[in-house]
């Protein structure tokens, strides 16, 4: 017999599952989370990998190396005089704990405002959307939904070379949490996530070596801003070697004993900590009844249409048990879509404008299609590129490497895409999404005004030279 019934049940209070439940609470819907972590209370853990163990405290990291490193090597610059400054690891990590504490009860207090009831446990859904919680003692009760929203998030992906033991071999969560600086700190995988923890490490002065299988640099990027930001990462000291794979790793010693072949063969290198950072995978396991009539594809992948609707009438899942990239801000908003058509809106989302960032210093920035992308599909299209080394506002800031580069169609001037690495991409990069969202072309962006000076204007100049009218660079001659 079911204990209690909502209009809507939510599965995961991640980005995606607790924007979810409060849109669908705002909307009027009686809404109920399940989220199975916990606290040492028995308290529900809210917040998903993202807030706890993600992308809030790895920018925490990020922005405190970050300031350590500028001390260290560019205040000179500016006339400005450090005697030998130092890094308290603990201080960082205290920091970087107590920014999730304040995020994760800001989600529980929304909760409680919105209405929002919290049940503590594993949630699987069962037939007709019910959906069955387990609690940590292993009491099981069953929910009725009028409508369920899996929101379970996703995993790290393990592999059998380097097997985490969570002390010299760990994975994304443990790279969180050393309690000193490594000498020497292997990553394996140069994406987004081996790059942001490199940089962190790297930053108070680790040895960093990024082993990546693939032959080519942040492949899914456009290809000359992939090779720009591979420059610059040289330039910082991050060894990146492409087409090494990891074939073992071996714990001897306190040390991490690593080999690796790549076309010259078999190599070997020693680090005091490795870091795994191959990727993730959706958390879908045990996650459906046999019965529920949710499908899944080869990858683990939860089956929905543009909508985020499952085969299971009722039934939706959003955020990274569904395809597309791994992105919070892209679960957010699918979990915003799903519960406005729950009540009744006739909600859609853009998927053409949805941008991704990497948070390395420079950051790398993108929106829509790349270069390589546009000449595959045979779609005609002009290129604009401006270098932040023109920028008088990157200068004054000692920040200038990188680029802004625009994309947009040959015959219509609409823009497809903007790529950027260079100070406060992920910043200006959503200038170009709103632009995108509007159906804007390039020939919009070159006419605005933006302030002077500001780092904007890169967008601006790229904007311009997309027709060889940049203001600020010798333009190149279109063929």
């Amino acid at each position: 017999m079911s204990e209690q019934s909502y209009d809507v049940v939510v599965i995961g209070s991640g980005p995606a599952g607790y924007v979810a439940a409060i849109k669908a609470a705002q909307l009027g819907l009686s809404v109920a989370c399940v989220e199975q972590w916990q606290d040492e209370k028995g308290k529900a853990v809210v917040g998903g990998t993202c807030l706890n163990v993600g992308c809030i405290p790895s920018k925490a990291l990020l922005d405190s190396s970050h300031k350590f490193a500028e001390a260290r090597d560019d205040f000179a610059v500016h006339g400005i005089g450090v005697d030998k400054p130092s890094m308290d690891v603990p201080a960082m990590l205290a920091r970087k704990d107590k920014i999730v504490k304040q995020l994760t009860g800001g989600v529980s207090s929304l909760f409680k405002h919105n209405g929002v009831t919290t049940i503590v446990g594993r949630g699987k859904v069962l037939a007709g959307a019910k959906v069955e919680v387990t609690d940590a003692d292993g009491n099981v009760s069953v929910v009725d939904a009028g409508n369920v929203i899996i929101a379970a998030g996703s995993l790290p992906i393990e592999i059998p070379p380097a097997p985490v033991d969570n002390e010299y071999i760990v994975d994304s969560t443990g790279a969180l949490e050393f309690s000193e600086i490594p000498e020497k700190l292997g990553v394996i995988g140069a994406g987004v996530i081996g790059l942001e923890l490199g940089s962190v490490w790297s930053r108070l002065g680790s040895e960093v070596v990024l082993l990546e299988a693939l032959d080519s640099f942040l492949p899914m990027m456009d290809h000359q801003i992939a090779k720009e930001t591979g420059k610059i990462f040289k330039k910082q000291g991050l060894d990146i070697r492409l087409g090494a794979r990891v074939t073992a790793a071996e714990v001897k010693d306190k040390q991490v004993h690593v080999t690796y072949s790549t076309s010259d063969g078999e190599q070997h290198l020693t680090f005091d900590r490795l870091i795994v950072c191959v990727g993730r995978r959706p958390r879908s396991e045990e996650l459906l009844a046999s019965d529920s009539g949710v499908t899944l594809d080869e990858r683990g992948f939860i089956y929905v249409n543009d909508f985020c609707a499952t085969e299971a009438p009722h039934v939706y899942a959003v955020g990274d048990v569904v395809r597309g990239p791994m992105l919070a801000h892209k679960g957010s908003e699918e979990g915003v879509m799903v519960a406005e058509r729950i009540a009744g809106k006739p909600a859609q989302l853009n998927y053409d404008c949805i941008p991704s960032v990497v948070y390395t210093h420079p950051e790398v920035a993108a929106v829509g299609k790349t270069e390589q992308e546009l000449k595959a599909d045979g779609v005609p299209y002009k290129a604009g590129v401006f270098p932040f080394a023109a920028s008088g506002r990157a200068l004054a800031a000692n920040d200038s490497d990188g680029m802004v580069k625009i994309l947009a169609h040959e015959e219509t001037d609409r823009i497809l895409g903007c790529h950027i690495v260079g100070p406060s991409a992920a910043d200006l990069v959503q200038q170009v999404v709103i632009a995108m969202e509007f159906g804007s072309s390039a020939e919009d962006l070159a006419l605005m005004v933006f302030g002077h000076p500001t780092l904007s204007e890169a967008v601006h100049e790229a904007a311009l030279a997309v027709d060889g009218h940049a203001i600020h660079i010798a333009n190149r001659k279109r063929r």
